[in-house]
């Protein structure tokens, strides 16, 4: 199984890109964010991607999240919903059963950037902590996927971009983010299958050549429960791909008994 997930800053604009990303992997869940586009404004060759249940999430102009699941790993339409906190479409969950797991909740998350309204951003922070702890108190396994707009350790920085008092980096939002996962029980599979990899980027500001040179940041995650994360066997941020200033992360999971 594939799980995709990707930042693509404007699908109009990103439109060619995430088609040609799409036929590219074929992954089994594409998870996208900041989509800027109402539903209606979604481009035909995106809402005709007949191998997927999709829903749109999205407002005009700002924020908006999308979650795609293949029909050959759902073949009955997902049921999709939003947790109370979903607030200027930034949150869309499907459940789907897999094998040997049974259901699983699968979010694609973007997170307030929290430049222009820390507390918005604590606040929804918090939410999602309390988020991923009531879904593992009820057992429900749960995988977030997106842009959390935090880079969870010094090392998911680039030496030259490190500044603790900058958001994104704040401790206080790094605690949260701990939370997160320990509340949930979950795990950051790309940072677990390559631990000391300190160029593990999947944004970078758009000037200066920072992509090019990889001067960047890790805020795009896959964020899985115990039994799925055991299974996962790469994780990669494609950085040569796209025209967005996130690049897409890909991570692959084993199937049951292989």
């Amino acid at each position: 199984m594939k799980i995709a997930t990707w930042n693509v800053n404007g699908i109009r604009a990103r439109r060619d890109d995430v088609v040609a990303f799409a036929a590219r992997e074929r992954p089994d869940v594409l998870c996208l964010q900041e989509l800027k586009a109402l539903p209606d404004q979604i481009p035909e060759p995106l809402t005709l991607l007949a191998d997927y249940w999709s829903y749109w999430h999205g407002m005009k102009g700002y924020s908006g999240v999308s979650l795609h699941v293949s029909k050959q790993l759902s073949f009955d339409r997902p049921r999709f919903s939003h947790p109370e906190f979903d607030h200027h479409a930034r949150i869309v969950v499907a459940d789907v059963t897999l094998s040997g797991l049974g259901l699983v909740s699968l979010a694609s998350v973007y997170v307030p950037n929290g430049g222009r309204d820390l507390p918005g951003k604590m606040a929804f922070l918090r939410a999602m902590v309390d988020y991923a702890a009531g879904a593992r108190a009820v057992g429900r396994r749960l995988v977030i996927c997106g842009d959390i707009n935090i880079a969870r350790r010094p090392d998911d920085v680039h030496p030259s971009e490190r500044d603790e008092h900058r958001v994104g980096q704040l401790p206080q939002e790094r605690a949260l983010f701990e939370q997160i996962l320990e509340g949930g029980a979950l795990h950051d599979v790309g940072r677990e299958l390559d631990p000391s990899n300190d160029r593990l980027f999947t944004w970078w500001a758009p000037w200066r050549n920072l992509r090019q040179r990889n001067i960047g940041w890790r805020l795009d995650y896959v964020l899985a429960a115990a039994p799925l994360a055991a299974r996962a066997t790469t994780a990669v941020s494609l950085r040569e791909i796209g025209t967005s200033d996130h690049a897409p992360v890909v991570v692959t999971f084993d199937e049951p008994g292989t």
